[in-house]
């Protein structure tokens, strides 16, 4: 029996994809976390397990950073990223974390225990597209490092100014009474800013904003 555990903070995506998982009789699900922390927590108490269903978009801790805490600390365990995202910033950190294979959620029952399979039998299960784009990284990921981050976020002039004023410190409050603008609109503005860089808090958005050169 196939031990499987799955981290993802959409509790839709995780009844998905156990629902995928349950046609086959050599899978058994035995651990669910919302987040990377969770999972980790939940590993140190039973690491008897396979392989990991890893979503990459988590609060606390995401996938990536998760991935690369497990594979050093529990080497046995196979990693799947099981995501929505497919753009070369994912994939290549994703591989660069130690990840086993990366898979779409779109996939469906009979492929996704295939993948499975493949990974506990040593090979990469990649979706087309994912193995197409990981050849593009591997022959030149000095362009990818250079360039592929910065061109990938595009953000507002506005949206600029109230992450200048978030790097500062400030509340939505004080960014509003800088800014004038309502609270909810700045609100509203950070929302945006968060999922146009794929973080989750302010100090993610600011170190993320610096590197790729948006703030100063």
């Amino acid at each position: 029996m196939i031990k499987i555990a799955i981290a993802d903070d959409n509790s839709f995506l995780i009844k998905t994809a156990q629902e995928k998982l349950s046609f086959f009789d050599d899978l058994t699900v035995k651990i669910i976390a919302v987040d990377g922390k969770d999972l980790i927590g939940k590993l140190e108490i039973n690491h008897n397990i396979d392989l990991i269903l890893m979503d990459i978009e988590m609060p606390e801790m995401n996938g990536i950073e998760a991935t690369s805490f497990i594979k050093s600390k529990y080497p046995h365990i196979k990693i799947l990223m099981l995501t929505v995202f497919d753009n070369d910033e994912n994939i290549f950190n994703a591989i660069k974390a130690g990840a086993d294979g990366y898979l779409l959620k779109e996939i469906n029952p009979k492929d996704l225990h295939q993948g499975i399979l493949e990974t506990l039998n040593g090979g990469a299960a990649m979706h087309p597209s994912i193995a197409f784009k990981t050849l593009k990284l591997l022959r030149n990921p000095q362009d990818f490092e250079n360039k592929e981050c910065q061109e990938n976020i595009k953000l507002s002039t506005r949206e600029i100014e109230v992450l200048e004023q978030l790097s500062k410190g400030l509340n939505y409050n004080n960014i509003a009474d800088n800014l004038i603008l309502s609270p909810s609109t700045v609100r509203k503005h950070i929302e945006n800013i968060y999922a146009k860089l794929q973080v989750h808090n302010k100090l993610e958005a600011v170190q993320k904003a610096k590197s790729n050169n948006l703030i100063g």
